[in-house]
């Protein structure tokens, strides 16, 4: 089982431990990989605050890589699973090598476009005299590098579909551990400050998507790439499932872009203080998700193996053992960031006025943050039992729906800048009851009365 990914036996936390332990380690590194600009960043001597600024206005643009680079493992890793419960190999290889082709092209396409309109769109997401420079120094750079990006991040899902989740973590490690090393030399030994940041992280993202592409041409392996396709239907079909992920990263791209405008519009004199808060607490805010996806997106081989293999009651085990762990963790999260937020964003930032506006927003904005836990649950359920509708819609209803409204209206009605944290909030609880709601109502009754063997339809 551990080498032909099948799940249809054996014991579920077992699965989902073997796939998630390897898979967490690999994604704090690269929660890390990214950080560790940031924590850099933040502690250039005399400028760190302004610089801190300039990547958080770049964000956006970089989370909407990140989006783009989903379409293809959300989208893609869980038919491959779904096709490989149904014993039919040949047509997941084929969805596999579909995919990585989708990504190169639209990885070339998006090197071009963002290079060409950076400027513009660093402006119109907040930059201004102080911060443009450093955000566009850093941006300018780290674009060159969105081929490698996707590659390692929109692929990585497919071997741990395959049961691999071990190759896979090295994938991150790989580029994270450069990171962590080549940062320090780019940026201070040879004097390139944000710019050296932008040229280790491409240098570490080029290593871990040569690593990726190794992996997957493994010829022992069930499935391996062995040619460039697109199909047309296959294309449809990746692109359909793989846009709730995409919907969740670029409506995050979408308030991030809104949250910054309006921090500069309301913050006054400290606006770019409250958009280097912004940049603290995503960061922090990658760590602290990172144990809820991780559970959450090791689901989805096991509940997609299991719905073509018409075994219900597994899934139905799965999502409950998915959400006790998930929800365990993320209160305890929810309470290192309640009682030590000082000491959390001095690992940022050693400016004292900076962790002072910091602070107070940090605790609003992840005031509720155990309800988390339902939101990943929901969605991911959604893509594993091939739903993109109810995945797509979810997506876009937190982020777009809620957020983005609130986080314009809010400040005007008597919140100020904070209103801007509290719309975050009030998204979690909202957004999670109900996409865990709909799908315990859509989905999970009715896995409860489908005997296992008999057709299902979700």
């Amino acid at each position: 089982m551990r080498e032909t990914g099948d799940y249809a036996h054996g014991s579920i936390i077992g699965h989902v431990l073997r796939l998630a332990l390897p898979v967490m380690v690999a994604e704090l590194v690269h929660v890390l990989y990214n950080i560790v600009d940031r924590v850099y960043i933040g502690h250039i001597p005399g400028v760190g605050t302004a610089a801190l600024s300039g990547v958080g206005i770049a964000f956006p643009l970089i989370t909407l890589i990140n989006a783009f680079a989903g379409i293809c493992g959300t989208g893609g890793a869980p038919l491959c699973s779904i096709e490989r419960g149904k014993h039919r190999d040949d047509e997941a290889q084929h969805i596999m090598e579909n995919a990585f082709t989708l990504l190169l092209g639209m990885g070339l396409a998006l090197t071009i476009v963002l290079f060409l309109l950076r400027r513009p769109a660093l402006t119109l997401l907040g930059a201004d005299e102080s911060s443009l420079p450093y955000a566009d120094a850093y941006f300018s750079i780290y674009v060159a590098g969105t081929v490698f990006v996707m590659i390692s991040l929109g692929m990585n899902p497919f071997i741990t579909m395959l049961g691999h989740s071990v190759t896979g973590m090295v994938t991150i490690m790989i580029g994270a551990s450069l990171n962590i090393v080549l940062d320090p030399l780019f940026m201070f030994t040879f004097g390139m400050g944000i710019k050296g940041a932008a040229v280790a992280t491409v240098i570490s993202q080029f290593c871990s998507a040569l690593w990726v592409v190794k992996s997957l041409r493994t010829k022992s392996w069930p499935l391996s790439i062995t040619r460039l396709s697109l199909d047309g239907k296959v294309v449809r079909k990746i692109l359909a499932l793989g846009a709730p992920g995409f919907m969740f990263k670029a409506t995050n791209s979408l308030t991030q872009a809104v949250a910054n405008i309006t921090l500069r519009l309301y913050g006054g004199p400290e606006g770019l203080l409250f958009i280097s808060s912004m940049a603290v607490i995503n960061s922090l805010r990658e760590v602290v998700s990172l144990p809820t996806t991780s559970f959450a997106n090791s689901s989805q081989p096991i509940m997609g193996y299991n719905y073509g293999a018409k075994r219900y009651s597994r899934i139905r085990q799965t999502i409950g053992t998915i959400t006790l762990v998930t929800l365990s963790v993320n209160l305890l999260n929810w309470a290192l960031v309640q009682f030590f937020p000082v000491a959390l964003a001095r690992c940022f930032t050693s400016d004292s006025e900076l962790i002072r506006v910091c602070v107070p927003c940090m605790r609003i904005y992840f005031a509720v943050f155990f309800m988390m836990s339902f939101q990943t649950i929901g969605q991911n359920t959604f893509v594993a039992m091939n739903c993109p509708k109810r995945a797509v819609f979810f997506s876009l209803f937190r982020k777009a729906i809620l957020v983005v409204p609130l986080t314009l209206l809010l400040p005007q009605v008597g919140f100020g800048v904070h209103g801007v944290f509290v719309a975050e909030a009030v998204s979690q609880i909202v957004g999670a009851s109900a996409t865990f709601g709909t799908m315990v109502a859509t989905i999970y009754r009715k896995l409860r009365r489908t005997p296992d063997g008999e057709p299902l339809q979700v």
